[in-house]
């Protein structure tokens, strides 16, 4: 198990859903935008750094994604209303009754894939595109998945404004994965189905790492290594995570 899954499991357990003091502290609990009053590009950075501070402190030893987390703007994914706050450490309504994920739980999940440069790394569930954003600074390319159409659209504008080149964006159902850009170094799933969809195990390379949440109103975090013995899973965490629609449901 590595050092963030060994050390982190009991903090996360504990801190997971709860948005930190600092956070409240630095943005308040109200929201100046939401009045018109544009939130200066230092206090972002600022909030920022304190957002990464907090996910060290919860157990996250992993420098690589804690250095990408403190480049990318999560700010520039969430909706205006909650701007000010994108930098809490929870979950944030991004429409479509859909969220974008807690800070720490993006760096788990990430950490936990132990992605490497020239890698190939598939999403599913792009929802704001903030996970591609982190994931794109890490690997070689990441391919992402969302069914609702205009999640996928709005993503992928934010993703071009900011220039990450190395994302491809799909509207679609992600249960049969990408099969055209298979095989997968690692795979990473963001809404929850209430098993492992097979065609992903089947599209994730030898030696590589997928992490979803599985479950109904109780759901774990599974990671699955593939090797040549065959195919290892294990729970690492309790989570709650928006369900997996489309085929998924129907399964």
């Amino acid at each position: 198990m590595s050092g963030l899954l060994r050390r982190g499991l009991l903090s996360a357990r504990r801190h997971l859903f709860v948005v930190s003091g600092a956070f409240a502290a630095a943005c308040g609990t109200s929201n100046p935008e939401a009045a018109g009053v544009r939130t200066p590009a230092n206090a972002f950075a600022t909030a920022r750094e304190r957002m990464v501070r907090t996910i060290r402190a919860y157990g996250c030893d992993d420098e690589a994604v804690l250095v990408v987390m403190n480049r990318v703007p999560r700010h520039e994914f969430v909706p205006e209303d909650v701007r000010a706050i994108a930098y809490q450490d929870s979950s944030l309504p991004i429409g479509h009754e859909q969220t974008i994920s807690q800070p720490f739980i993006v760096a788990f999940m990430t950490a936990a894939l132990q992605p490497r440069r020239g890698d190939k790394v598939l999403e599913i569930g792009t929802g704001s595109g903030y996970q591609a954003a982190v994931l794109a600074g890490l690997v070689d390319h990441v391919y992402t998945i969302e069914i609702v159409e205009p999640l996928a659209k709005r993503a992928e504008t934010t993703l071009q404004r900011l220039d990450y080149r190395n994302v491809s964006v799909r509207a679609g159902d992600g249960y049969r994965g990408w099969p055209e850009a298979a095989p997968f170094d690692a795979i990473i799933v963001t809404a929850a189905p209430d098993h492992v969809p097979q065609p992903l195990v089947d599209q994730l390379k030898e030696g590589g790492r997928m992490i979803l949440p599985v479950g109904d109103l109780m759901q774990q975090l599974v990671l699955i290594e593939k090797s040549e013995q065959g195919i290892s899973k294990r729970s690492v965490l309790d989570v709650r995570f928006v369900p997996m629609t489309g085929e998924a449901r129907r399964r």
